[in-house]
């Protein structure tokens, strides 16, 4: 398997423009923009789906983060790469909504997020190799979570869960 810090990705400047590209570790130590999809899974009882990332992730091992989320590769739209990564990280196939687009920031570790959610009457299956757990809360089970501060939780979800939530 590569190591994914060799993956080449296209980098992009603060108005999402594409600039050149770079390999993901040197995107990653240089805080360089890319782009990356965040996808939340909300089930039928109106609980949302969040991952626990994995011990060897290079950005916030053990974190709590949205439900699905990777980056987009070379050539890539926002929707192939939330379908690819819906997919991949939680063998689902379910139709997408586009929400909005979030500009790279310092919460985002500097990608320009396309943020997507979709609706399931399944039950995730997460890849074990990306997600160590899943699990479905409900809004104030994550409220929750969000002020209790010996639970980690990425920066990029609590900014696009504040946002999420005006969509609801």
């Amino acid at each position: 398997m590569m190591d994914e810090r060799q993956e080449m990705l296209e980098v992009f400047n603060r108005h999402n423009q594409l600039i050149g590209q770079a390999k993901r570790g040197t995107i990653h130590q240089l805080g360089l923009r890319h782009r990356v999809v965040h996808i939340f899974v909300i089930n039928n009882e109106e609980k949302l789906y969040m991952q626990l990332r994995r011990d060897h992730k290079d950005q916030y091992p053990r974190h709590w983060d949205t439900s699905a989320a990777g980056h987009v590769s070379p050539g890539e739209s926002y929707a192939a790469a939330a379908a690819r990564e819906l997919a991949e990280e939680l063998r689902l196939q379910e139709k997408l909504t586009w929400l909005t687009h979030v500009n790279a920031c310092r919460e985002t570790g500097w990608e320009h997020v396309g943020l997507f959610q979709c609706q399931t009457g399944s039950e995730p299956a997460p890849k074990p190799e990306e997600i160590a757990e899943g699990a479905f809360f409900t809004l104030a089970e994550i409220d929750h979570m969000l002020v209790d501060i010996s639970i980690l939780v990425t920066p990029a979800f609590r900014l696009l869960y504040g946002l999420w939530k005006n969509f609801l």
